[in-house]
C-alpha cells in the first residue's frame, strides 16, 4: 500500500507571515567591551568616591565607648509579704488591704524604664551640668583631657548658647533636645539567660563617657532606692492609722506584720547603696575608638563608586542602543 504524504502548502505561508523573533539576551562579551570602552569614565567615578570615602573618614571625630556590667540586686523585701498573703490573705481581703503574693513589678526593669525615661535623663542633665558636653562638644584634645566646643554653638568663656536656630527652638537646647542626643549615646543591654545589665554610653572624650555612665550608675540606685523609701514611708503611715481604726485582733496582726514589712525595706535600702543594680565591672576609660570604621568607610565607599560607575556606564549604552534601534525602524 503506497501511502501519500501531503502538506499544506498554508504551513509554509504561515512562518513566512510570521517570523521566528529570537529571545532578547545578554551578551557578556559586548557588557566587557562597553566596560572596556568606558573604563576610564569608571575609574574617574571610583576614584571620586574613594577621595570623598577618605574624606570623611578623615573628618569623622573619634567615639569612644565605656561600658559597665552590672548585676540585679538580690530581692529580699518578697519573702515576709508572701508569707503574710498566704497566711493572712482571706482576712486581708475583707479589710481591704492587698498583700501582692505573686506577679509583682520586676524591680530591675522598672529601673531601666526609669534610667530610658525623659524625666530621669532631664534630672540627670541639669543635675552634673553636662547640657554643653553633650550638645555643644565638637572634639576631644587628647594632650589636655579637655573638650572643645563648637564655637558657633557655644561660647565656654560666658557660659552662654549662641547658635542659630529657628523656631520653636532656642538657642539654649531644651530637654527634649537633650533627651533625643542622650539616648542616642546611652544603650542598656540585658542578657535573658543571666539576668546580667549591660551599660554603654558613647562621647568624643572617654573620660568624659567613664563620668557619665559612673553617674548614671550611681543615680538610678539612688533614685530607686527614694521612691522604695518613700512608698515605705506612705505605707506605714496609712497602715497605722487602719490600726487605730480597728478593733479586730487578727487584722491588727496583720496590719502589725505589714508595717514591719515596710520598716524592713526601710532599713534594707538605708543601708545598702547599690539598691538596684550591684556593679560587677565598672566603667572604664576606654583607650581605643569605638567607631567610625575608617577603613571600612573606605573600603565600602570605593566599592560603591565602582558599582556606580558601571551600572552608569551600562545604561548609558543600552539607552543609546533603544535609540538607535528606535530610529532605524
Amino acid at each position: 500500500m503506497n501511502t501519500q504524504i501531503t502538506q499544506n502548502p498554508n504551513t509554509y505561508q504561515s512562518d513566512a507571515r510570521f517570523p521566528q523573533v529570537p529571545d532578547d539576551e545578554i551578551d557578556l562579551r559586548e557588557l566587557f567591551s562597553v566596560i572596556w570602552q568606558d573604563k576610564w569614565l569608571i575609574i574617574a567615578i571610583t576614584a571620586v568616591f574613594a577621595i570623598g570615602s577618605v574624606a570623611l573618614a578623615l573628618y569623622l571625630p573619634n567615639i569612644y565607648k565605656s561600658e559597665a556590667l552590672l548585676a540585679p540586686a538580690a530581692e529580699e523585701q518578697g519573702g515576709g509579704l508572701s508569707a503574710l498573703a498566704s497566711q493572712f490573705g482571706g482576712l486581708a481581703s475583707l479589710a481591704g488591704v492587698n498583700l501582692g503574693g505573686k506577679g509583682g513589678t520586676d524591680k530591675t526593669q522598672l529601673a531601666i524604664e526609669v534610667l530610658k525615661s525623659r524625666q530621669f535623663t532631664g534630672e540627670f542633665i541639669q543635675k552634673h551640668n553636662i547640657l554643653p558636653s553633650l550638645m555643644a562638644a565638637k572634639k576631644w584634645d587628647r594632650d589636655a583631657d579637655k573638650l572643645i566646643y563648637d564655637e558657633d554653638a557655644y561660647s565656654e568663656a560666658t557660659n552662654t548658647w549662641i547658635r542659630e536656630v529657628k523656631a520653636p527652638l532656642k538657642p539654649e537646647p531644651s530637654m527634649q533636645e537633650a533627651y533625643k542626643a542622650f539616648s542616642k549615646i546611652l544603650a542598656i543591654n540585658t542578657d535573658k539567660a543571666t539576668g546580667m545589665v549591660t551599660l554603654t554610653v558613647e562621647h568624643l572624650s572617654p573620660t568624659v563617657a567613664q563620668q557619665w555612665l559612673s553617674w548614671l550608675i550611681k543615680d538610678i540606685n539612688k533614685v530607686m532606692k527614694e521612691r522604695d523609701v518613700a512608698e515605705a514611708n506612705r505605707s506605714s503611715e496609712f497602715l497605722n492609722r487602719q490600726i487605730a481604726l480597728t478593733n479586730v485582733a487578727d487584722i491588727k496582726a496583720i496590719l502589725y506584720k505589714l508595717v514591719e514589712e515596710q520598716a524592713k525595706t526601710i532599713m534594707f535600702a538605708e543601708v545598702r547603696d547599690e539598691y538596684v543594680f550591684k556593679t560587677i565591672d565598672p566603667a572604664l576609660a576606654p583607650e581605643e575608638k569605638a567607631k567610625p570604621k575608617r577603613a571600612l568607610i573606605c573600603v565600602l565607599g570605593t566599592f560603591l563608586g565602582g558599582m556606580l560607575g558601571v551600572m552608569l556606564v551600562l545604561v548609558r549604552h543600552f539607552v543609546r542602543k533603544e535609540d538607535n534601534l528606535l530610529s532605524n525602524t
